[in-house]
């Protein structure tokens, strides 16, 4: 004869649990359908649509028409161009940031309060320190030109007013703003690789570049690979330093990025069905860009076993 299946009644304890856990996981479900999944959707749809924010979205749908203009727009290859050229200030800020990690993990006098002034501008608020930075680079009474002026007896360049300037303006700027957060990972991540690997190096009459190649280097690749990843996310995303530096995208639209782009044709020219399909553009190169770091990380991402 078939056994029978035997109900377990659950307490009134474990139902009190049960509910309270899909309450928790309800929480940040709909979390994720409001403030991700919606606006997705939204984006997409938009994006096949001459939507303006006024008129009807599912009125005006055109299809991939606004695709077919974005690709064929000078403007947004040239700024997806110097949205590029400021990714040249990644591996400044990581080599720059490694290097001064691997200096403030020596026993030095007043390391805290070094960490803490790097660490500052991670903090700060980005439209006050691009304010700060524009009159840094001002051309007639900017501290840059007011040092160089001093030293050399000739006026300085016009950081922001000039093509090619204005492009190492904006990655000595970023180069600036994200360092401290490498600082603090790269340092985290030194402080986390055992003294032994060091010691029995020494033992062996390494030398300390071979120590670098051989211990810091490989167990800093899981941080290396973090800064990487986070820092290529956020340099596809620049927009509020060239917005408030270069309120015009710099001269003959030398500064502006691709989401300086996207705002521009979206809420400056009303053109909103046409700023998302920018922005669908944009998250599908961020992704693939993404996912082959994932996929080649096995082969140069390191773990302290």
């Amino acid at each position: 004869m078939a056994s029978k299946k035997v109900k377990v009644r659950m307490s009134a304890m474990a139902k009190r649990e049960e509910r309270w856990a899909w309450l928790f996981i309800a929480a940040p479900f709909v979390g994720f359908m409001l403030f991700m999944a919606y606006p997705i959707v939204f984006a997409l749809v938009a994006s096949a649509s001459k939507w303006t924010g006024i008129n009807s979205l599912l009125g005006n749908i055109v299809g991939l028409r606004n695709y077919i203009k974005i690709i064929s727009d000078a403007k947004f290859w040239k700024a997806m161009g110097t949205t590029i050229i400021y990714m040249i200030g990644i591996p400044i800020g990581m080599i720059l940031g490694m290097l001064v990690a691997m200096g403030l993990n020596r026993k030095i006098p007043g390391k805290r309060v070094l960490t803490t002034m790097y660490y500052v501008p991670v903090v700060s608020s980005l439209v006050a320190v691009s304010i700060l930075w524009a009159w840094v680079f001002n051309y007639d009474y900017g501290l840059l030109n007011g040092i160089y002026k001093a030293l050399t007896g000739i006026h300085g360049p016009n950081w922001l007013g000039d093509e090619t300037m204005v492009k190492v303006s904006m990655i000595i700027f970023m180069v600036w703003k994200g360092l401290g957060g490498t600082i603090i990972l790269y340092l985290a991540g030194l402080q986390n690789i055992p003294r032994d690997y060091y010691e029995a190096a020494m033992i062996d009459g390494a030398n300390s570049w071979e120590k670098f190649r051989n211990i810091t280097l490989p167990l800093l690749s899981p941080v290396t690979f973090y800064v990487l990843i986070t820092s290529l996310i956020g340099g596809f995303q620049v927009f509020v330093e060239v917005q408030v530096m270069t309120p015009s995208g710099g001269p003959n639209y030398s500064a502006a990025t691709v989401v300086f782009y996207l705002y521009e044709k979206a809420f400056t020219n009303g053109q909103l069905g046409y700023g998302s399909a920018v922005a669908v553009i944009l998250a599908i190169i961020i992704f693939i860009i993404t996912a082959i770091n994932f996929w080649g990380q096995d082969k140069w991402v390191k773990t302290i076993e």
